[in-house]
C-alpha cells in the first residue's frame, strides 16, 4: 500500500469496464497516436476487441508498430489494425499521415491524440517550435485540423458518434504563470524547467479540446488526465535525475503509479461512453470524473488566442 495513494486516485464512478461497456464499433474508423506503447497501445488493444472497421496505430516507425502488434493481435486476432507513420515533431510527417487517412477512408469516427513527450532536454522541433509544445500541441493540432473535414462529414451521417480525445495531464497546472508564453514558443525556452514546458504543452491540449468543442459542436471533444501511469513517458526526466525527476520518484513511492490497464480507462471512457453522459469540451480525470482543471485551462480568451496563434502558424507553414 502507498501511504499517499489518494494523490493518484482511481475513482471509477461509472464502474467502467472496457470489456462490458464498449459497444460494438462495427463500421467505425479510429486513429490513435502514440499507439505503439503505454496507454496508446492499450487503447488500440481494447478498441480492437470490439470489431471496428479499421484502427490506425500511429507510430514513428514500422518496427514499433510490429512490436506492439504482438500483444494486440493476441488479444484481437481478427482486428484490422493498420500502421500509420507519424512523427509529431515534423509537420510534413503529420501531413503525410493525414493524406493516408483521407486516401483510405470515407469516414473517421474517433481520433485519440494520445502521443506525447515529457521533460525532454531543451530543443526545437523540425519546424522550429519548442520541442514539447511543438510535439504535444502543434503536431496534434495540425493532424486534427487536417482530418476535421472527414470527421465533419462523418458527423453528418445518421447515427454517427464522432469524437476527439486529447490526452492531457494534471501537469497542465504546472504551466508558466502566463499559461502559454507565446513570445517564446519558437525558441528552446532555455530559462524554463522542462517540466514547466511539459505543463505548458498539456495546458494547450486542454484549451485545444475546449475550443474544438466550441467551434465544432457536432463533434464530441474532450481532454483527459490518465493519472500517473507506469509508462516510459517519464523515462527521460527520471534518467536526468533533476529536481523534478527526484520528486517524481518520491511521488511514485508515496502515491504509487497506475498500471497501464487502469491508466488507459479514462481515454477509453471518453472515446466510447454513452454520448449523452459525456460533456463536450470538458476535462476528465480517472475514471470519467469531470474536473475543473486549472484556472488557465478554463480561460476562454486564452483558448481563443491559442487557436488563432496555431492557425496562423500552420498557415504560414503552408498548411
Amino acid at each position: 500500500m502507498h501511504p499517499l495513494g489518494f494523490l493518484n486516485p482511481l475513482d471509477n464512478v461509472h464502474n467502467f469496464d472496457p470489456d462490458k461497456h464498449i459497444q460494438d464499433l462495427g463500421g467505425k474508423v479510429i486513429v490513435v497516436t502514440g499507439g505503439n506503447s503505454g496507454c496508446g497501445k492499450e487503447t488500440v488493444l481494447q478498441l480492437a476487441k470490439h470489431h471496428p472497421q479499421r484502427i490506425y496505430l500511429a507510430a514513428r516507425s514500422e518496427a514499433k508498430y510490429d512490436n506492439a502488434m504482438k500483444d494486440i493481435s493476441a488479444a484481437a486476432p481478427h482486428a484490422n489494425v493498420r500502421f500509420l507513420q507519424l512523427d509529431l515533431s515534423s509537420l510534413a510527417s503529420v501531413k503525410s499521415a493525414a493524406d493516408q487517412i483521407h486516401s483510405e477512408n470515407d469516414r473517421l469516427d474517433i481520433l485519440v491524440n494520445n502521443a506525447g513527450i515529457m521533460a525532454h532536454p531543451h530543443g526545437l522541433t523540425q519546424d522550429g517550435y519548442e520541442i514539447e509544445f511543438g510535439t504535444n500541441h502543434v503536431g496534434h493540432a495540425l493532424l486534427t485540423r487536417l482530418v476535421l473535414p472527414l470527421m465533419q462529414a462523418t458527423a453528418s451521417k445518421p447515427g454517427s458518434d464522432v469524437r476527439i480525445v486529447n490526452v492531457s495531464s494534471a501537469a497542465h497546472q504546472m504551466a508558466p504563470g502566463a499559461g502559454i508564453v507565446f513570445a517564446q514558443l519558437k525558441t528552446p525556452m532555455d530559462s524554463f524547467n522542462p517540466a514547466r514546458l511539459y505543463g505548458q504543452s498539456k495546458l494547450a491540449n486542454v484549451l485545444h479540446a475546449r475550443e474544438l468543442a466550441r467551434r465544432y459542436p457536432e463533434i464530441l471533444s474532450t481532454s483527459i488526465h490518465p493519472g500517473r501511469v507506469e509508462t516510459n513517458l517519464t523515462n527521460v526526466m527520471l534518467d536526468q535525475n533533476s529536481f523534478f525527476g527526484r520528486f517524481q520518484k518520491f511521488f511514485d513511492y508515496m502515491a504509487g503509479a497506475l498500471p497501464v490497464q487502469q491508466g488507459t480507462l479514462t481515454q477509453l471512457w471518453a472515446a466510447t461512453w454513452t454520448r449523452q453522459e459525456v460533456k463536450n469540451g470538458a476535462y476528465y480525470v480517472p475514471v470519467g470524473k469531470e474536473s475543473l482543471g486549472s484556472k488557465k485551462s478554463r480561460d476562454t480568451e486564452l483558448a481563443k488566442k491559442l487557436w488563432e496563434w496555431t492557425e496562423s502558424e500552420l498557415a504560414a507553414k503552408g498548411y
